[in-house]
């Protein structure tokens, strides 16, 4: 009874972290494409300079998180959650601060390039340990519902930071305030997430080596010689991938509905100062419609369905409704067409959280890290791809030397990239868990 009681406590302060961060930096995406059409194209509603300097960092910023994440997910494994949080809240403020300073030009190209470095390091870093903490502390069956409130938790901060901001008398406050809040959960962290509870894995694994160690002494190895663990590389992460075909087609799907998600968030902002002159207070309005229907899905729907329907068949679910949602963005005649398709998140949300839990389910508890770092790290190389392809688009098609008369032709191909995860989806069947008592298999021992 006491080790449930310190591991809700524990889950209760992740989830408080989690929702205070998200909270500071989802404060600032309402404001942030203002701020950059004002410093890069003033008075302007339409700038092809902003779209591929965003471009361009998502494409950085994608470069960096692809190395990045498997190792930050793997040395998770070894060192603990909570210690390699704290690196990346820490940097994640810095950004924040400077333009809470000031808005300038100048200021916001130092804002624009210690953003890119940090992203780097930072650009789901947070989610990827705190996926890898949830898979620690809560055993199989539950595994999908606790990743659905995870998920729940940070569509609740989407909720409130852009009603903060929506109310927020200036952009100035707006950053102000995120970059305290920021603050405040690196603080809040710190001092009550307790540490992830990884005894069992350490246990076993140790058990393992002990176990190798008495063989190799049985046939006569006297040098006395230990399984080497080598440092996480790109190696492992293909050994991950090749370790189990349901792994292997949930990677696929993470890249092509990131490389999707990815394509409709860099287009979508700019699409819509274009061609309906939406302003913060608008931007705010649109994702809290999201913000809301992803409380409802993550914290009401999905754990209601994980009981009845299969994490695959939920995964499929959500990819489709999000297909939708995408296209009717594409093609949206009014604005209160934009507001209708942002009600289809209500169940567009389902698949990172289903997706996360079949992940989770393929490897053994001292491979969580590695496993989240893995599936994060093809999300950020989709982040590559993704300014390659849609940014050209976007600026193409909203410029007045587009080919045809499409605005939202970057959208209908990001809707695309979302149905191929669908269709891939579909093919994966249930997914054989591995036992929790099961420790890394390819942990290379010398001859």
């Amino acid at each position: 009874m006491a080790e449930k009681t310190v591991i809700s406590s524990g889950l209760g302060h992740l989830f408080m972290t989690v929702f205070v961060f998200n909270f500071a930096n989802f404060m600032v995406v309402p404001a942030i494409t203002d701020v950059t059409m004002a410093a890069l194209c003033p008075g302007e509603d339409e700038c092809s300079l902003a779209i591929y300097l965003t471009g361009v960092q998502q494409a950085i910023t994608g470069m960096g998180s692809l190395v990045m994440m498997p190792l930050i997910g793997n040395f998770s494994d070894n060192y603990g959650r909570k210690v390699m949080l704290t690196l990346p809240m820490l940097l994640t403020t810095l950004p924040l601060v400077i333009l809470a300073y000031s808005r300038d030009r100048n200021f916001f190209f130092a804002y624009y390039a210690l953003k890119t470095l940090t992203s780097m390091i930072c650009e789901g870093s947070v989610l990827c340990l705190a996926h890898a903490y949830v898979a620690d502390n809560v055993a199989l069956p539950r595994r999908a519902t606790a990743f659905g409130i995870l998920s729940g938790i940070s569509s609740c901060s989407f909720v409130f930071g852009n009603l903060s901001t929506r109310f927020l008398p200036s952009t100035a406050s707006v950053f102000q305030v995120a970059a305290a809040v920021a603050m405040v959960s690196v603080v809040y962290m710190r001092i009550f997430l307790p540490e992830s509870s990884m005894e069992a894995a350490v246990i076993a694994a140790s058990l393992k080596e002990e176990t190798v160690n008495e063989s190799l002494l049985e046939k006569g190895c006297t040098d006395n010689r230990r399984p080497i663990r080598t440092s996480p590389s790109l190696h492992d992460s293909i050994s991950l991938l090749r370790s189990s075909w349901t792994f292997s087609q949930a990677a696929i799907v993470a890249f092509f509905s990131s490389l999707g998600e990815l394509g409709l968030y860099s287009a979508l902002l700019y699409y819509l100062k274009a061609e309906f002159h939406f302003d913060k207070d608008q931007f705010a309005d649109l994702m809290i419609i999201n913000g809301i229907a992803g409380i409802i899905s993550q914290m009401v729907l999905m754990p209601l369905l994980a009981r009845v329907i299969s994490e695959e068949k939920i995964l499929a679910i959500g990819l489709i409704f999000n297909c939708v949602h995408i296209f009717l963005y594409s093609v949206a005649w009014s604005s209160w067409v934009i507001y209708f398709a942002a009600t289809f998140q209500i169940l567009a949300v389902f698949s990172g959280p289903s997706l996360r839990s079949i992940v989770s389910k393929q490897v053994g508890p001292t491979e969580q890290g590695k496993a989240q770092g893995c599936i994060t790290g093809l999300c950020s190389f989709a982040s590559i791809v993704s300014p390659l392809i849609f940014s050209p688009l976007t600026a193409l098609f909203l410029s007045d030397n587009a080919p045809f008369v499409f605005p939202g032709f970057s959208l209908v191909c990001a809707a695309f990239a979302v149905m191929i995860a669908f269709f891939q989806s579909v093919m994966i069947r249930a997914p054989h868990a591995v036992p929790e008592s099961k420790v890394d298999e390819s942990v290379p021992v010398e001859p």
